[in-house]
């Protein structure tokens, strides 16, 4: 059925309206259980951080598991997990996915592109082409698991991926700053907008533990993840806090190696799926 809501924007009034606009955007898939978006509304509060550790932690449950890097423009989970670009081969089920260390499926535009700081200016159609070629053309395989890394806002590519692809749901990402509540908020009415379920919120930077007296501190403010959840009837996953360590194994390349039981609330939501 068309999305009255976008059918009622539509500058193109013609009679087969309803029609084009109940097109599905992307061709289905049988072989990936459970896809999971993970937005955020504003940049710069860890969604792509989040990805990856969602994405490592199922997999070190024994999860077939994939992330389709939707951030076309600001592209970040190939260094994370130390892929090469250039590294995408075509065969004859489309382009095969690069391999992390721990059996992680991953495509993103870095993988293609030979110089990682290579930039593509492309306009939205542009941008939408390539999500729908990651989905359609790349050779996933069975999956239980396929996370999808969105940009920032709720423009093009968000409204795409929400309005196309088969989700089970989105995790969406804040950080304490009014700023980023006030746009998360923005997300979550997009989300309802287009009824996508939500699966929960996660409060990323929330709090920082000084290595020396064991103090709590609020760099960016104390956090504000319980009071969304409240405001919002969304359930809080997980308060995050500020971890060098997740930096350093991000720039290095071993966002894999890191431990850390700080998603073991959401484990159940996933696997609920």
């Amino acid at each position: 059925m068309a999305n009255s809501s976008v059918c009622e924007s539509c500058s193109k009034k013609h009679e087969h309206c309803e029609d084009e606009c109940s097109k599905p955007l992307f061709l289905a898939r049988n072989d990936i259980k459970s896809v999971v978006a993970v937005m955020s509304g504003k940049g710069g509060v860890g969604k792509s951080t989040v990805t990856s550790l969602l994405a490592v932690l199922m997999a070190k449950k024994g999860h077939q598991v994939g992330i389709l890097d939707a951030d076309i423009t600001g592209p970040s989970i190939p260094r994370m997990f130390g892929l090469k670009g250039g590294s995408v081969k075509t065969g004859p089920q489309g382009m095969e996915p690069a391999r992390t260390g721990l059996g992680i499926k991953a495509m993103s535009l870095n993988l293609i592109l030979e110089r990682e700081d290579e930039a593509a200016v492309w306009r939205g159609p542009m941008l939408m082409g390539a999500v729908k070629q990651f989905w359609e053309d790349v050779n996933w395989g069975p999956l239980d698991y396929l996370f999808v890394d969105l940009p920032p806002g709720t423009g093009d590519v968000p409204l795409t991926i929400l309005q196309g692809l088969p989700l089970k749901g989105i995790i969406l990402v804040l950080s304490p700053q009014d700023l980023a509540v006030m746009i998360v908020k923005k997300a979550i009415k997009m989300a309802r907008l287009l009824e996508v379920p939500i699966i929960g919120l996660v409060e990323n930077m929330a709090y920082l533990e000084c290595p020396g007296c064991g103090d709590v501190l609020h760099p960016f403010g104390k956090p504000k993840g319980q009071q969304v959840s409240m405001e919002t009837g969304i359930p809080l996953l997980a308060t995050l806090p500020i971890q060098s360590q997740i930096s350093i194994l991000g720039d290095q390349g071993k966002i894999e190696t890191m431990e850390s039981g700080i998603f073991s609330g959401i484990i159940a939501q996933l696997e609920s799926l």
